[in-house]
């Protein structure tokens, strides 16, 4: 039975689990159609449509909390970790079905020893232009399954509303000790792209 965390929980992920090496971290999303049209639709809708949303998960790796190098940041972009440790399954570009709507494997034996945490965050791609944001969007969530075996340890619904939100810093997996742990976050911003909230971080 996977846990169910809370904004601002913090949890062991391989404390008590010796055999945990390489997890697979799922992020989902559903648009919300935007059903009317006209003035009202303009109203309420913001100018954009859900079923042309594109969301965008991507990676942070920190360095003692600071971004260092550009190969540290992999989105659809840059799919893999220059050290192999991370890849990302690719972009998803409407969010429609169950399930995860973006996967990334991360094989936690892997990760250099300078790397001390993964910020994990989402952006809606060209949100400026095509007027959207995160108000437009329900049943996000990030789980954490183990690879080997695809049993569901943990999972983060984004249930509170991020309405103005561009973006969101979902979570954070980050060394304590010889082990990790993983931090939900759930903060949105109105960083407008990718690079923008990289340089929170620098």
């Amino acid at each position: 039975m996977a846990i169910i965390l809370q904004k601002g929980q913090r949890i062991d992920l391989t404390k008590g689990r010796p055999g945990l090496e390489k997890i697979t971290v799922g992020l989902g999303w559903d648009p919300i159609e935007q059903k009317s049209k006209g003035l009202l639709g303009g109203l309420f809708g913001g100018g954009g449509s859900g079923s042309n949303m594109d969301i965008d998960a991507s990676v942070i790796m920190l360095e003692d909390d600071k971004f260092l190098n550009k190969e540290n940041l992999i989105y659809f972009g840059n799919l893999k970790s220059k050290c192999g440790s991370i890849a990302h399954t690719g972009d998803n570009t409407t969010g429609e079905g169950d399930g995860d709507d973006e996967q990334v494997i991360v094989d936690l034996k892997r990760i250099p020893a300078n790397i001390n945490k993964l910020v994990f965050v989402v952006n809606i791609y060209d949100c400026v232009k095509r007027k959207q944001d995160f108000g437009q969007v329900e049943n996000a969530f990030i789980r954490v399954m183990n690879s080997s075996n695809n049993e569901e340890l943990l999972k983060f619904n984004l249930s509170e509303s991020y309405a103005g939100s561009t973006s969101l810093i979902v979570a954070e997996i980050y060394r304590h000790g010889s082990d990790w742990k993983f931090g939900a976050v759930g903060t949105g911003s109105t960083d407008p792209g990718l690079s923008q909230m990289v340089k929170r971080y620098s």
